[in-house]
């Protein structure tokens, strides 16, 4: 069975009637949508979803960082006034 990764949870047809209700007593946290009681898809509010986003990419760059510091011992070095 999958964990609900969610402090609040809905099925699809409650978040068919009513979806303004359920972010509204959420208060900004996310919700879990079961089908079956199993978790579909999360509703998450859309600053929340920002703030996701921009930390996944943060990660991302910070892996690319890693990635360039390895291969640093590869690089030439240039004088700026040669370029």
């Amino acid at each position: 069975m999958q964990a609900i990764l969610a402090p609040f949870s809905a099925s699809i047809s409650e978040l068919k009637k009513n979806p303004s209700a359920l972010l509204k007593q959420a208060q900004g946290e996310a919700i879990a949508i079961l089908n079956h009681n199993l978790p579909t898809a999360y509703l998450v509010p859309a600053d929340v979803y920002q703030q996701l986003l921009e930390k996944l990419e943060d990660y991302e760059l910070g892996k690319i960082f890693q990635e360039r510091q390895a291969e640093k011992h590869l690089a030439i070095d240039v004088m700026l006034d040669d370029l």
